[in-house]
């Protein structure tokens, strides 16, 4: 087993086992390596081993020496380089790697078609380079398990793309250090003024995308807060038009209950009102774009209750099992090349879409499109038709609600608008107009496929200016005006995209992080920071604002894309880079004593409600611990 001619690395084993059934046409064998699975077969006259990793095997760390914490000050970590170390539990891939790498002649890297699949491909060629420094390397890019797909991505090998992995390796030695040196400055600042606060091992967390997240939720949350509802009166008459009973409510607000009892008076001796005009107008409502990433997890939070998270863990699950595409994707455009008659053909024997496919998917097809395209993966789509009982049976309820959303959110880049009236009928009583608005749906169009953007039909009946309506009762409603709401985990991802925060790949990782840092939890939906999360952004905004606003992340990852784009060496943006947050880092330092202080009266407020509200807390220091 040890003399393999081409070896193969898959991200998953369960990926490296579908390309090996591929790639051996079935006729493989199955061996076990450091505990690994390793896939054997022939090809083309050369015996060939397909291994799957699980994901990254090289992390970045400090040097021993400075990781006890209060062996060194914090800032000292933005001039100290850090050092590549194994993952924990890697060693037996790199055992594998190693062994299988030492006589091939080719190594073949299938990792995931993104940046992050790139920046693993070259820690697969540190290692087996180290020992067989003749071998060749090529990248296979694939963005389904289809075997055609696969048997065409390993007839067109490329070069793996060194940019994009220097970008990889870049962001990670920047979040280590950014993160590692306000954690620790925050954390020991608290500790040396309270040291009942925070022990052992308990600590607060910064992260360069973890905390302006936790920023965006508690700036809204405190919008919230401080948002200061005001009374208001209008006035809702019944009327009879046309033997229908019409709602209608005043165009004016009124600011006082007396003044608005007197209109109330005055109209109670008029029996008739005159429509004053009448709008019907047709109104188009565009399906939606491709699936990328971040508008499935966006979607399936919005209209499945699904957290991002868990949606992107069951997607990838589907990806493996070849029931969809590649889950991690930024492009919102089908390829010229993409073949929708094949998928639409598997598609059309299932009832739940068949039929509308039949009817409504009409040729020459008009898919809709975005704007963007980060030329490795089409947006997600269904690759087959999958029974919903063996989806339900593997990966649960959620599983299939997910998979159903996939399949009908193509369907639905492939239909036609849906077309609405929109209705708005005034009608005068006295001096006074009020309003009525409805809604007629003349053509359901792709809703018929895509409920969760339905409409809901409110019809008004069809009146002309000057028509009369008879009055049937008034009354006066008393209202206030509504706070902002929370930001919605929908809204978050989309504030996160448009900012630039994190990737479509750790986007929902940087909100669960704070989740579990417990900075906000996840409600109806609602994203809510806890009294900690409050804490910790209106401390560091009042002593050094930069480092949580969003658009500075924004403006790293700006920074990063040109190590790609304009082939700037990353030791250059990395330094760059590090020298705006050691500025951010000094303006901190300067006002130390102050942020402390505030930190540490929050936390001991925050630990005495928990004493009050809290039987099973003790001390306030056990409150925290679970913060931590």
């Amino acid at each position: 087993m040890q003399r393999i001619d081409v070896l193969v690395v898959a991200e998953k084993s369960k990926v490296a086992r579908k390309l090996a059934l591929c790639l051996s046409k079935g006729n493989l064998q199955t061996k076990r390596l450091y505990d690994v699975n390793v896939f054997i077969f022939f090809r083309k006259n050369e015996k060939w081993g397909i291994l799957g990793l699980a994901g990254h095997i090289i992390n970045y760390d400090f040097p021993k020496e400075c990781n006890r914490w209060n062996s060194i000050n914090p800032k000292m970590l933005f001039s100290i380089e850090p050092i590549k170390v194994i993952r924990k539990n890697c060693i037996k891939y790199v055992n594998v790697l190693k062994e299988l790498g030492r006589h091939a002649r080719l190594v073949i890297l299938a990792l995931d078609a993104d940046v992050e699949g790139e920046g693993i491909a070259f820690e697969v060629i540190e290692i087996i380079r180290k020992i067989n420094p003749y071998v060749e390397f090529k990248r296979a890019l694939f963005s389904s398990l289809e075997c055609k797909e696969i048997e065409d991505s390993f007839n067109s090998l490329r070069e793996p793309n060194i940019y994009l992995a220097s970008k990889v390796y870049a962001r990670m030695k920047l979040d280590l250090t950014i993160g590692a040196a306000f954690t620790r400055a925050l954390t020991l600042s608290v500790q040396r003024r309270n040291s009942k606060l925070l022990s052992d091992g308990h600590f607060l967390s910064y992260g360069p995308c973890q905390t302006p997240v936790l920023y965006l939720v508690v700036n809204q949350a405190l919008k919230r807060e401080n948002f200061v509802g005001k009374k208001y009166y209008e006035l809702e008459v019944m009327v009879d038009i046309k033997g229908s009973s019409i709602r209608f409510i005043s165009k004016k607000r009124f600011e006082k209950m007396e003044e608005v009892k007197k209109v109330y008076e005055h109209l109670q001796t008029v029996k008739i009102g005159i429509i004053s005009s009448a709008a019907y107008i047709k109104k188009s409502k565009s399906p939606p774009k491709p699936l990328d990433t971040i508008e499935l997890e966006r979607r399936c939070s919005k209209f499945l209750n699904i957290r991002s998270k868990n949606t992107l863990d069951i997607a990838e699950s589907l990806y493996r099992d070849g029931m969809i595409s590649y889950p991690r994707t930024e492009t919102t455009i089908y390829p010229k090349s993409f073949n929708f008659k094949k998928i639409l053909d598997r598609l059309k024997f299932d009832k739940r879409y068949g039929e509308y496919i039949r009817l409504y998917i009409k040729y020459p097809l008009s898919p809709t499109k975005g704007n963007s395209d980060d030329k490795a993966h089409p947006p997600i789509y269904p690759i087959k038709l999958v029974d919903r009982k063996i989806i339900v049976d593997k990966y649960g309820l959620k599983g299939w609600k997910i998979y159903d959303l996939i399949c009908r959110h193509f369907l639905a880049t492939l239909s036609n608008s849906a077309i609405i009236e929109k209705q708005k009928i005034v009608l005068k009583i006295s001096d006074l107009l009020f309003e009525a608005n409805g809604i007629k749906i003349i053509d359901e169009g792709y809703w018929r496929i895509y409920p969760f953007e339905r409409m809901f039909e409110k019809k008004l009946p069809k009146v002309k200016p000057g028509e009369k309506a008879i009055i049937l009762k008034m009354k006066i409603l008393e209202k206030k005006t509504s706070p902002p709401p929370f930001l919605s985990e929908a809204s978050l991802l989309k504030l996160m995209k448009e900012y630039g925060i994190g990737t479509d790949a750790t986007m929902q990782e940087h909100i669960n992080t704070n989740i579990k840092r417990r900075y906000f939890y996840i409600e109806n939906k609602k994203c809510i920071p806890t009294s900690l999360g409050k804490t910790i952004i209106t401390t560091l905004n009042s002593i050094v604002p930069e480092l949580i606003r969003p658009e500075v992340r924004g403006n790293m990852e700006k920074a990063l894309r040109r190590i790609v784009y304009e082939k700037i060496p990353p030791e250059i943006i990395i330094e760059e880079v590090k020298q705006k947050f050691l500025k951010f880092y000094e303006k901190m330092e300067e006002r130390e004593e102050t942020l402390s202080k505030l930190i540490i009266n929050s936390l001991i407020e925050l630990g005495e409600n928990a004493l009050r509200n809290k039987a099973n807390f003790k001390t306030a220091k056990e409150f925290f611990k679970q913060f931590s």
